[in-house]
């Protein structure tokens, strides 16, 4: 290992205390690092994914994002602990900026009590053909979890950025009964180009909330995600063409079945924004690791 260090932190996005909502990694200067060192990095730091803050030629600046295992195209929550952190540290101030991402560039807001709001991509809405049965099996429920809301809902694909399947459940304790089977919904989202499976309720813990959700993405590595900025994103977007209500301001709930309450707020109008606070929960450093060319990482 190099005796050269990078500050690296773990933020906790979609949250307003330590321990909650979905933590991310975050190195605020990861300019110099190759593809194999952030990867390490990520790796040794756990977190479901990890943010690394670089130059752009065509934005503010560039965000990549690994997993424990492999670089994924976008993540919200590790974008709004990003913006969040480096805001914290003064790198930021209030305002607009932006990002280039993997899957092009997105506007970034900060308010000045540090909420940061993210911008998706033009919303895609479609209705998919499921049955109940299969989602039965699936999420270990009886078909009667889908029946009521689903004679004004449908199961859909969703997406402002990263496509997910949209599956509205009755009632919060058949959401809380969900026994995921992993390869299943693996397989069902490999069928549809799908992220992940978000079912969600009505039945939520606060009365501001629209929604309570919870995410499944095996196919990334992620058996169930405690709290995510892009699958809220989608699910707002989903509502503001389905259902009847208003799908201006939606607030989503996620991560209480994992003992990390989060909170996800989406503005749904002259676009999809998703939005929140993050806390800083641990700081430090870590040695940059010292990879030649040609080694093979295995995580």
């Amino acid at each position: 290992m190099s005796t050269e260090s990078l500050d690296v932190s773990l933020v906790d996005a979609f949250a307003t205390e330590s321990f909650a909502g979905n933590p991310a990694g975050v190195v605020p200067d990861g300019e110099d690092l190759t593809d194999d060192q952030m990867q390490a990095i990520a790796a040794e730091l756990g977190a479901s994914e990890t943010a690394f803050v670089r130059s752009a030629e065509d934005a503010d600046r560039t965000l990549r994002y690994f997993t424990p295992e492999n670089e994924v195209d976008l993540c919200g929550h590790a974008t709004i602990a990003a913006h969040a952190r480096l805001f914290e540290q003064g790198d930021l101030g209030a305002g607009d900026h932006s990002i280039s991402t993997n899957l092009g560039t997105l506007s970034i807001e900060i308010e000045a009590d540090g909420t940061v709001w993210m911008a998706g991509d033009d919303p895609d809405v479609r209705s998919v053909d499921i049955g109940y049965d299969r989602l039965a099996e699936i999420l270990g429920l009886t078909e009667t979890a889908f029946a009521g809301v689903g004679m004004d809902l449908p199961i859909a694909r969703a997406s402002t950025g990263m496509p997910f399947l949209v599956v509205p459940v009755n009632y919060f304790e058949q959401l809380g009964d969900i026994a995921p089977n992993l390869a299943a919904i693996e397989r069902l989202c490999d069928e549809h180009d799908a992220t992940g499976l978000y079912a969600f309720t009505f039945d939520t813990l606060d009365r501001e909330s629209t929604v309570h959700g919870r995410l499944f993405a095996p196919g990334v590595g992620v058996d169930e995600d405690p709290v995510t900025g892009t699958a809220s994103g989608a699910v707002a977007a989903y509502l503001d063409r389905f259902a009847e209500i208003d799908a201006t301001t939606v607030r989503c709930e996620q991560g209480d079945f994992l003992d990390r309450p989060g909170r996800v707020q989406v503005r749904v109008e002259d676009g999809v924004f998703v939005g929140g606070q993050a806390v800083t929960t641990l700081t430090g450093d870590i040695s940059i690791p010292d990879i030649e060319d040609g080694d093979i990482i295995e995580v």
